[in-house]
């Protein structure tokens, strides 16, 4: 036999080099599919909440990132999914997402612990970050009440609701029963949102109200919709209050509070709030306690967040109220989220795609499947905390 011809220069460096990336690609989808097998998620697989993988980047993002490269990964059209929020309640349910941390959470982490994330100076982060994107995104997913917290899926008789307006005046109305608000009460609501619930007190229980927003589109949309009401909206950090009121509500504003600034906040509340007053804060709970948001979250959606855990809350609550009621209606959060996303869907193609291109629009999935997924698993929960300054006298009866 013949001696057969030389390779080129480098031809056997390249060979190698791909046959060690192959070899790379194939131990590393490995890694991923042994950890959704936990989850009982296959790839390629035929279910709805089985995932069809276009880009095998995919791997090594997930692997490398955690939850910022699943998030990321999906937005960039790497991975589909027919079910997205029962793929992600399945990977939380295993407890998937604790067992992979990228760089990403290990920085967010060491930031947190070193710095106040959620300072007077980053206060108005958010509102221009995240509720600043549009009034007409809020409009098309929020409904004919721009509520942008959990709905109450059930009547004073305790009868279940079926419409997402009917479960946001129910909670509305939950909160000013709660609080026991008549004609003439002068209250206060910190992160006021678009209004909604200083109109709805003002129009059924005859109060004055003053609303404070770090979010300019929120504060103006809130002056228009109100309109005509003794309500007053202003671009304002909470920090800054110090005036009497007879009653006091927060509703989902809490997250972005963080824990380093607790004490201020309950601080606040306590100063303003008369001394037969009382105080609701209505908040998205964790399990467990930490000090900053996912990852992904915290990039993409809410900056500077974290959600609060039972124990952080009463710590700081310690010396400064008495807890008169903690209720939990997490699960109504899952169903509040769902109209959310079937408003959206319904309405995306009415919205500007130069603003909200299909990036955008597969983050928004994520965001809406990933907060399914997070309710439904029982990571997190929605609480209604009532507290007074010195208790009420007699007892506090709690309206449901």
């Amino acid at each position: 036999m013949g001696r057969s011809a030389p390779l080129p220069a480098g031809s056997a460096e390249r060979f190698n080099d791909r046959a060690e990336a192959d070899m790379s690609v194939a131990s590393l989808r490995k890694r991923v599919e042994g950890l959704l097998e936990l989850a009982d998620v296959r790839v390629d697989g035929q279910r709805p909440w089985d995932i069809r993988v276009e880009d095998e980047e995919f791997y090594s993002r997930v692997m490398a990132q955690g939850s910022l490269g699943l998030g990321e990964s999906y937005m960039d059209g790497m991975w589909h999914t027919d079910s997205l929020d029962e793929m992600l309640v399945r990977l939380m349910r295993a407890h998937v997402d604790e067992q992979v941390h990228g760089w990403a959470a290990i920085l967010d982490g060491l930031r947190a612990h070193l710095v106040n994330l959620q300072s007077h100076r980053r206060s108005f982060t958010i509102g221009e970050r995240h509720y600043d994107l549009g009034n007409d995104l809020y409009r098309a997913m929020l409904g004919k009440r721009l509520v942008y917290s959990c709905g109450y899926w059930r009547d004073e008789r305790g009868q279940p609701l079926h419409d997402l307006d009917a479960a946001q005046e129910a909670k509305l109305d939950l909160v000013c029963r709660k609080l026991g608000l008549r004609p003439g009460m002068r209250v206060l609501d910190i992160g006021s949102g678009w209004g909604e619930a200083l109109k709805f007190a003002a129009e059924r229980y005859g109060i004055r109200g003053v609303g404070v927003t770090v979010s300019r589109e929120q504060a103006d949309l809130a002056d228009e919709l109100c309109a005509g009401l003794p309500i007053e909206f202003r671009l304002q950090d909470y920090r800054e209050l110090d005036e009497p009121f007879d009653r006091i509500f927060s509703l989902g504003m809490f997250e972005h509070v963080g824990v380093k600034n607790y004490a201020g906040y309950f601080d606040v509340a306590r100063r303003c709030l008369k001394r037969d007053g009382l105080f609701l804060l209505h908040t998205i709970g964790g399990n467990r306690s930490v000090t900053h948001s996912d990852p992904w979250i915290a990039k993409y959606i809410f900056p500077n967040s974290m959600l609060p855990s039972a124990k952080q809350i009463a710590e700081h609550v310690e010396d400064r109220f008495v807890i008169e009621d903690w209720h939990n209606f997490s699960a109504d959060y899952d169903l509040t989220l769902q109209a959310w996303r079937d408003n959206v869907e319904r309405g995306w193609e009415r919205l500007d795609a130069a603003r909200y291109d299909e990036r955008f629009r597969r983050m928004w999935r994520f965001y809406l499947a990933a907060s399914m997924a997070t309710f439904r698993s029982r990571h997190a929960q929605l609480w209604q905390l009532v507290l007074s300054p010195d208790g009420v006298p007699g007892g506090y009866v709690a309206p449901r």
